[in-house]
């Protein structure tokens, strides 16, 4: 094998490092320290570190570094604000593909202590399209001219993390869509259940407090009094069933299929639960975690309406789909004469169709009910 073909077959092998690193990390910052290490390896420098923007403030901040020389490691005011790599780039002229800036460092200015001989580096600009997403600085002490072999090795690293810093993004700003679409269905299940509750509570007593003022016969008070006993009772079980929806991280450690079964325990009511799975394909944890919920709301449903005996949950996951389905032998109702908001369909409507897939319904007085909710993976990026 000659040297060049090795030299081609170790740069590959780093550039796979590195996107592996990249992509299998859930912590950008472990991850990007560990990509700076290889960058380093892979054109033989000495140190790198790499500039993000702040995506309100567009800031520039430092975001990993690796082998800084001590009077930059050791001095955090000298690594803020704005420099002269980071001027280029915000004026526009560090763009396109081909333009890798070798500049002297300003940070390092007159100084000689400290700086172990580091006087230039090269600047990469990372971009997600037209958005401005930081830069890639690596460096060393004895500088040579980049060829055109590593200014191409150099963008390829910069596209490959522009990738995975995006993602990440796009990532966090997923979980704290969750997160609000979490406190709306809190909110629709607190007015389902425990608003009317309270309000059928008061009413009881207020025909209670009213029968106390006649002479009202000793078994219609007890009666009323009983009535609203249950009710609170109620009210109370479906205060503890939220609770238990808001815990933490129901697929932490868990598979999907874990989750439902410790589920169908937990909140299936008086029914018998039985999960089913078919095929194993992996999902996304988007995807989970939004099956997860439905299933969640439609177990809630019939645990509060279906008063029924047999309850299946059946997963489906297949390289170009998956489908959940819920059946319960209960009393069933007309879906064409009842409120969407009355049994939680518009929730699980509402998921189903952010993840680009469908939800259907079947049911029937006395006959049960089936909710099938269908998710196309081609979808997935």
């Amino acid at each position: 094998m000659s040297d060049q073909l090795k030299q081609r077959n170790r740069e590959l092998s780093i550039l796979n490092a590195i996107a592996h690193a990249l992509n299998q990390s859930v912590n950008l910052d472990q991850a990007l320290e560990t990509a700076l290490e290889k960058v380093a390896a892979l054109l033989g420098l000495s140190t790198s570190w790499i500039w993000l923007m702040h995506e309100d403030t567009h800031q520039p901040y430092l975001a990993a570094a690796q082998n800084l020389p001590p009077v930059l490691r050791d001095n955090p005011s000298k690594m803020g604000g704005w420099c002269y790599c980071l001027d280029t780039y915000e004026k526009g002229d560090l763009k396109g593909a081909a333009n890798v800036n070798v500049v002297a460092c300003s940070r390092l200015k007159g100084l000689v202590e400290g700086t172990d001989g580091l006087q230039y580096h090269a600047s990469i600009p990372l971009y997600a399209q037209d958005k401005k997403v930081g830069v890639l600085n690596v460096g060393s002490a004895e500088w040579r001219e980049l060829s055109e072999e590593d200014l191409r090795l150099l963008n390829t690293v910069g596209d490959l993390m522009s990738i995975a810093i995006e993602r990440a993004r796009l990532y966090e700003k997923s979980v704290e869509i969750g997160a609000v679409d979490e406190r709306f269905r809190l909110a629709r299940e607190l007015h389902d259940t425990l608003g009317q509750n309270l309000v059928a509570i008061l009413m009881r007593l207020e025909t209670l407090d009213a029968l106390l003022d006649g002479n009202t016969d000793r078994k219609i008070l007890s009666e009323t009094v009983r009535d609203a006993i249950a009710l609170a009772r109620d009210n109370l079980e479906d205060a503890r069933r939220a609770v238990l929806n808001l815990r933490a991280a129901p697929l932490e450690n868990r598979t999907l299929i874990e989750a439902l079964k410790t589920l169908g325990q937990n909140i299936g009511g008086a029914a018998s639960v039985r999960v089913k799975s078919i095929g194993e394909h992996p999902l996304s944890i988007r995807i989970e975690a939004s099956l997860y919920r439905m299933a969640q709301e439609a177990l809630n449903n019939i645990a509060q309406h279906a008063d029924a005996q047999k309850v299946l949950i059946e997963l489906t996951s297949t390289p170009q789909y998956v489908q959940l389905v819920v059946e319960d032998d209960g009393r069933g109702f007309d879906p064409e004469n009842v409120r969407e908001d009355r049994y939680g369909l518009i929730g699980l409507n509402e998921r189903a169709h952010l993840l680009g897939g469908s939800f259907a319904i079947e049911s029937a007085p006395d006959r049960g009910t089936r909710l099938e909710i269908h998710i196309p993976l081609e979808r997935e990026i």
